[in-house]
């Protein structure tokens, strides 16, 4: 279950390259919009904090998978945005500001709900609670990785906008790229746990990201949300930080069970895939202008 340099040091950095880029093509007015117009965020908070929870509980359940692999699940659904979401909302031309203040709101509500989720879902499968709790410094690196370089691409683009609009095509061939690199690394190596692990996680692993993907689209548009937002917050619910919950479940100082980590880390692999999947139907049902 060892991260390989490339994904460990590699993503971060060219992730944060990238979400500069991501900055260029956004206005300060596009974050005050999102402060303005709540409503998007507030039902994104809605279904990724309550409703998604509490769906995989009920798949798991369903699902009848032993209890490491349900406790796995309910780890991932507590985890915060992945900021990688960012990404494929730019790539399906979504609400790049709805995505980054989905992450950065989730985030920071993880201090509160995942250990509220993780220690209920402990007494669930395992009759047991432990103090499991998120430490601050694990949301301020999200912040510093994804939030902080995309402020400063938006800084470029309001004192230099000729640039920034030059900038914009090279950085999709980019990001393109970048996310095509990250599934192939990441299939190379999680490819001994895909292979073991595979007939027990997968079905479960992909039923709920297909789950989050439906329901952070089709509820917000249901709610009133317009297209772009919706596609934000459909990515922002289905790419999730799986790495973040990975390092809480085999920290010797969390949880300290490697096996936990199994779903969460065939999640981040599935949901790359599917997420790319979904960006190509989104832009061929929406074409560009």
């Amino acid at each position: 279950m060892q991260s390989s340099l490339a994904l460990s040091v590699g993503l971060p950095a060219a992730l944060v390259i990238i979400m500069l880029g991501l900055g260029l093509s956004l206005r300060l007015e596009d974050f005050t919009r999102v402060l303005a117009r709540p409503w998007p965020v507030i039902a994104g908070l809605f279904c990724h904090i309550l409703l998604l929870p509490a769906l995989c509980f009920a798949l798991v359940k369903v699902a009848g998978v032993p209890a490491a692999v349900a406790m796995g699940m309910m780890l991932l659904a507590a985890s915060p945005g992945g900021t990688s979401a960012a990404l494929y909302t730019h790539l399906a031309r979504g609400d790049v500001a709805v995505s980054l203040s989905m992450a950065a709101f989730t985030s920071m509500l993880a201090l509160l709900t995942l250990p509220v989720i993780v220690n209920l879902s402990l007494f669930a499968f395992y009759g047991e609670t432990t103090d499991v709790r998120l430490e601050i410094v694990q949301v301020l690196q999200i912040f510093a990785i994804a939030i902080v370089p995309a402020l400063v691409g938006v800084f470029i683009r309001s004192r230099y906008p000729d640039l920034a609009a030059k900038l914009d095509r090279p950085v999709k061939v980019l990001a393109t790229i970048f996310l095509a690199v990250v599934v192939i690394f990441a299939l190379i190596s999680q490819w001994s746990l895909l292979s073991s692990w595979g007939p027990t996680v997968g079905t479960v692993v992909v039923a709920f990201n297909l789950i989050a993907l439906a329901v952070g689209y089709f509820l917000p548009r249901l709610l009133g949300v317009e297209r772009r937002q919706a596609v934000a917050l459909s990515m922002s619910m289905s790419i999730r930080n799986a790495a973040l919950v990975i390092a809480l479940a085999m920290s010797e100082f969390m949880l300290n069970d490697p096996e936990l980590a199994i779903p969460p880390a065939a999640y981040g692999l599935v949901a790359y895939i599917v997420g790319g999947i979904a960006v190509w139907i989104m832009n061929r049902r929406q074409p560009a202008l």
